[in-house]
């Protein structure tokens, strides 16, 4: 994920987040988004296939992060930002290659993985288990009531 400016035209394989700001960008990047990609998003081989419908749309999004959190995941997204800068010559598929990674790449989302985590609890998270498990409860509580009334239809 990135910015781009006005100039470029996103294609259909594309989606763009219209407005974005460090903190989407945050929030988008996190492993806490990335763990609800992998568990709710679609494949076509085994690269996820990202769709507005059943991703970004479902997301739980942190439920009230306060000004001094949001302000945090910002700045850790400046830094990611920032790191990657550091490598003009690399594509985002060299940069975060496993292989081949940065370390002060990986040190940047490790901090923009804290700063996003706090938005949604105080603890951290210990395991991607426990990650996916708030995030569905998260998202249950989030479309609690919205389906009631969605049964079978009365026979007249």
């Amino acid at each position: 994920m990135g910015f781009f400016g006005a100039d470029y035209i996103v294609s259909d394989s594309c989606l763009f987040v219209p407005k974005a700001n460090d903190f989407h960008f945050g929030i988008l990047t996190s492993e806490m988004h990335m763990t609800w990609v992998k568990y709710v998003c679609g494949r076509i081989k085994s690269d996820y296939r990202y769709a507005n419908e059943t991703v970004y749309n479902n997301y739980p999004w942190p439920e009230s992060p306060t000004d001094k959190q949001k302000t945090a995941v910002e700045a850790a997204a400046q830094k990611v930002l920032d790191t990657r800068a550091q490598f003009p010559g690399s594509s985002l598929a060299d940069l975060y290659d496993p292989l081949l990674l940065p370390p002060a790449l990986v040190k940047a989302h490790q901090e923009l993985d804290r700063a996003v985590d706090a938005c949604y609890r105080p603890q951290p998270f210990p395991n991607e288990a426990k990650r996916i498990e708030f995030l569905f409860d998260l998202y249950d509580r989030y479309t609690a009531g919205l389906f009631a009334g969605t049964g079978k239809r009365k026979k007249r």
